[in-house]
């Protein structure tokens, strides 16, 4: 099966059921290693949202009225049809977004099984029987669906999200309209392909592409959207919040980190400098709970900065298309590029030491970038304090753990963080001081889907994964039942 409309490289939102071309222009995809135009995809104008919200609107009440195993067997079709075409579905998503293709393979197959992990839950959505304080009557506290949810989408994992949106949504009675983001919108047209030749009924899953000043602000502040779904950058967030609050509409936010990894003297440092390394390059940095930062004690600190300079140095990267065994692709378009390129030499010109890299990559064509260390950074520099999104990684030297903790909580973001040490009584001290959402002990940093992916402060409101983020997706009603 084409994941190409045939014959073209122009593609259609998906609403009620069909593809339908939208109004409102054009947007021109790119692959960030060549620069090459890859295709054109609609810029969707308000008028096309309420389309696609009017679909969804419209066949909630049907949806929600199925039995949850029988909306969670629509969810099982569709992921094993996404196990079928996982070698056609990685080379869109690299070409598209820049990540190797080796992750664009797990990034689908990871997608098929959350959709798999999520559909066992229709069996396990559960309420409460809650003791009244009254004779003769009991009190039950039930789950049901908002009814339609907007997800909006980020391009680093862009073909994943829209399961972790669109799948827990739909279980729960939801129905959804998901806005791709418009530099990876391609994945997204390549799923409905596949949603549109299941049996899903018309209108339960839409897709619209587009801006997110054309389509994400009037989708985000529609009346008829019960919830928004947004993952990507604090300032964009913060605007969705501001237009779904005038409905008073809920909102679930992921917006980014800047996640620390501490390295203490007793740690096994080729563990630590390995597991940072992979939580570092991997979609060439450009991961929310990617490792940003470190606080190593000093005791260990050349030890450290050795052996994590040997392997940002021997990176292996350029065009993912080109070359299958690297380890890291380009940032996805110049603006990241710049601004990476910026604030590594603002940390020059600050104090920090360019250990290796440090500079826009001789590659030609595409936005390369090279794998940096920066030693003697210190906490009120830009590049400790800011998400980078590029493959740098800046290193503060520490006296203790203590220290280590106070400098990680110094921080606007609290979505992720990392710990490598052999002391069980000092990881448990961290774990508790560090206000994180997640802590990774002496591993990489990437969450599992049945866990509970939410961060504190501006790095969102509300979370996604396992029983916690499912529920994100329901409303609650208690009923006071007097009998006999």
């Amino acid at each position: 099966m084409s994941l190409v409309h045939e014959g073209t490289n122009q593609y259609q939102n998906f609403i009620d059921g069909r593809f339908t071309d939208g109004a409102g222009g054009t947007i021109d995809v790119l692959n960030p290693a060549t620069e090459e135009v890859l295709a054109s995809v609609p810029n969707s104008s308000a008028a096309i949202v309420d389309e696609a919200v009017e679909a969804a609107r419209r066949a909630q009440p049907a949806w929600e009225k199925l039995p949850a195993i029988e909306r969670a067997g629509h969810l099982r079709a569709i992921a094993a049809r996404l196990r079928e075409h996982v070698e056609e579905l990685a080379q869109v998503i690299t070409r598209e977004q820049g990540k190797i293709l080796p992750l664009a393979r797990v990034e689908v197959n990871f997608t098929a099984d959350y959709m798999d992990y999520m559909a066992e839950w229709a069996r396990r959505i559960e309420g409460e029987i809650i003791p009244s304080d009254q004779t003769g009557e009991s009190i039950f506290l039930m789950r049901k669906a908002i009814g339609v949810v907007a997800g909006i989408l980020p391009w680093n994992f862009p073909f994943f999200l829209i399961a972790r949106k669109m799948a827990p949504a739909l279980v729960t009675g939801n129905t959804v309209v998901i806005k791709s983001s418009e530099e990876t919108p391609i994945n997204a047209f390549a799923f409905a392909k596949f949603v549109a030749e299941s049996d899903l009924p018309a209108g339960v899953f839409n897709l619209v592409s587009g801006t997110g000043a054309d389509t994400g602000a009037p989708l985000a502040s529609h009346s008829d959207v019960g919830m928004v779904s947004f993952t990507g950058s604090v300032a964009t967030g913060t605007r969705i919040m501001e237009a779904a609050a005038k409905n008073l509409s809920r909102v679930n936010l992921e917006l980014g980190g800047k996640a620390p990894a501490i390295v203490l003297a007793d740690a096994d440092l080729d563990l630590a400098a390995k597991a940072i390394y992979d939580s570092r390059v991997i979609n060439t940095g450009q991961v929310c709970n990617c490792a940003e930062r470190v606080y190593v004690q000093k005791d260990v600190a050349d030890a450290f900065i050795d052996r994590i300079s040997a392997l940002m140095r021997g990176t292996r990267y350029g065009d993912p298309m080109a070359d299958e065994d690297l380890q890291m692709g380009p940032l996805v378009n110049e603006v990241g590029l710049t601004k990476v390129a910026e604030m590594v030499n603002t940390a020059s010109r600050e104090g920090a030491e360019v250990i290796t890299g440090g500079a826009i990559a001789d590659r030609g064509r595409g936005f390369h970038y090279e794998p940096t260390v920066l030693a003697n950074c210190t906490s009120d520099m830009e590049i400790m304090r800011k998400e980078i999104f590029g493959p740098v990684l800046p290193i503060q030297t520490v006296d203790s753990a203590e220290e280590a903790v106070a400098l990680a909580n110094d921080s606007e973001y609290g979505l992720t963080s990392s710990l490598y040490t052999n002391d069980l009584n000092t990881a448990f001290r961290v774990v508790r001081d560090l206000q994180y959402g997640e802590t990774y002990i002496n591993r990489e940093n990437f969450e599992a889907m049945q866990g509970f992916h939410a961060g504190r402060r501006k790095s969102g409101i509300g979370g996604a994964d396992g029983k916690h983020g499912l529920y994100e997706y329901t409303e609650t009603q208690v009923v006071y039942l007097k009998h006999g």
